[in-house]
């Protein structure tokens, strides 16, 4: 079973600290890297996703204080695969483009939640060689973009790197994920609880 839960200092998270350092996953690896980072922005969230008591990836998001009303949504996105129990996860562009992953289907609307719809919400993506940040840069947020559910708003010297922000269309998005489908997520193989 999938299980979205808020980061707080109770969860022992020291396996996907390992785990995630062990697939050179940078941004992941530590309480520092992953919670601690955004403890100047003015509000911020985590979440830590399980499958049964094994945490197997994360997401953030955090207000942007450069732009009224905007947050920076899927920030320190990590997916171990391997323990997801969900076969369909690659950087396939048809599985991106139709959402059949864990971002679209999990992370996204979580994120959307927290800050809002009527919000403007930003997706970064870089060059750097940490992680899969450069598939993101290079195939996950372009392939959204032909879909009309990102555009590139513009590039930053951001948090030590240049950066380039993709602005999601709310609206568009939630139409094509109920378009191509929502997982159903209270199957036995693919319960997901948001706590």
């Amino acid at each position: 079973m999938l299980k979205l839960v808020d980061w707080s200092p109770e969860l022992d998270l020291n396996k996907f600290y390992k785990k995630a350092s062990e697939k050179g996953y940078e941004n992941n690896a530590s309480q520092q890297m992953l919670v601690d980072c955004f403890s100047k922005e003015e509000t911020s969230s985590v979440w830590i996703l399980y499958n049964d008591s094994d945490p197997i990836g994360s997401v953030a998001a955090h207000s942007l204080d450069f732009i009224d009303n905007s947050y920076r949504i899927c920030a320190r996105t990590c997916i171990l695969t391997e323990n997801s129990g969900i076969k369909h996860l690659r950087t396939i562009k048809k599985t991106i483009q139709q959402h059949q992953n864990i971002t679209a289907q999990i992370f996204i609307p979580v994120c959307i939640s927290w800050a809002g719809n009527n919000k403007a919400l930003y997706i970064t993506s870089n060059q750097s060689k940490v992680g899969s940040q450069r598939l993101v840069h290079n195939i996950y947020c372009p392939s959204l973009e032909k879909t009309g559910v990102l555009s590139r708003a513009f590039e930053k010297e951001y948090r030590g790197l240049k950066q380039t922000f993709w602005k999601l269309d709310v609206e568009e998005f939630t139409r094509q994920l109920n378009q191509y489908g929502k997982w159903d997520l209270s199957s036995s193989d693919q319960h997901i609880a948001i706590i």
